[in-house]
């Protein structure tokens, strides 16, 4: 007799997801193959998912939800499970981040979180983390989807010209990234800013930095350090990193000629280049 592993719905959203697609399963007089065949995925996986051992996807659980009938259960789970599996001291700011409306980031050394690519991503996650790699990767994602709500935030990032130059990933990689940049520029209620070098010193260098604001509550700064991160609420705080990205906006260029830098290194540091003759390297 198979030993199925026992979870407490209770432990986390990933032991309740699970516990509730068994049950549901069951109750369908599905075994993990079938049900596996019908959304396109292993029996494994299947099995992985019920006893917390895997995260799903939102696409997963957009197949479990039609092919069980559940009216939408799992694609609601999923959210909160894809939050559970963002670091702990980070999930209050997500939490935040998701009711803003608006947010300001400066980013001195990568593309600000809600706008990268899942490859973008995995390759900066995966330069510190090797387990759960796709799972801190799809929590990232997913905090993204604030984007895509009828009323979404203002976004306005100003990004040191500097991210644009770090090629994280690979040429490919950073091509497409900084392609999507382009991409989301042309939203309304995306604008993107690059600081050049030649700004010189200016009120960044200290670190990236973001400043969130909603209607009715009081504003956020967060910063992070390599260990944890940092929001406050206290007004001088505020006023003190409302002035730096004042600067940063000012001494940045336009929307325009970031749009035209942002094209200009997509192509001359990533865009098709012949490969060296020679035998190819495995």
């Amino acid at each position: 007799m198979v030993n199925i592993r026992s979870l407490d719905p209770s432990a986390s959203p990933l032991d309740y997801y699970g516990s509730e697609l068994r049950r549901l399963r069951e109750e369908a007089g599905l075994n993990q193959q079938q049900l596996g065949d019908i959304v396109f995925c292993t029996a494994s996986l299947i099995g992985q998912i019920e006893t917390a051992k895997k995260v799903p996807t939102r696409e997963f659980s957009e197949r479990l939800d039609a092919a069980l009938m559940t009216g939408g259960l799992f694609s609601r789970l999923v959210g909160l499970v894809l939050k559970s599996q963002l670091p702990t001291w980070f999930q209050p700011y997500a939490e935040l981040e998701a009711k803003a409306t608006c947010i300001y980031s400066f980013q001195a050394q990568m593309v600000d979180g809600l706008l990268q690519t899942s490859a973008y991503a995995r390759a900066v996650l995966g330069a510190r983390f090797e387990d759960d790699l796709d799972a801190k990767v799809a929590a990232r994602i997913e905090r993204q989807r604030v984007l895509e709500r009828d009323a979404p935030p203002l976004i306005w990032v100003v990004m040191s010209e500097a991210v644009l130059r770090q090629e994280v990933g690979g040429r490919t990689v950073m091509r497409n990234q900084l392609a999507h940049l382009l991409a989301m520029q042309e939203r309304e209620w995306v604008k993107i800013q690059i600081l050049p070098f030649e700004a010189g010193a200016h009120t960044g260098l200290m670190g990236s930095f973001n400043l969130l604001r909603f209607d009715g509550d009081p504003d956020i700064v967060y910063t992070e350090d390599f260990i944890q991160g940092h929001m406050t609420a206290n007004s001088a705080a505020i006023r003190e990193g409302s002035l730096r990205y004042d600067h940063l906006q000012a001494a940045a260029f336009s929307l325009e000629d970031s749009t035209a830098l942002i094209a200009r290194v997509m192509e001359e540091r990533h865009g098709d280049q012949p490969k060296p003759a020679g035998r190819e390297l495995a």
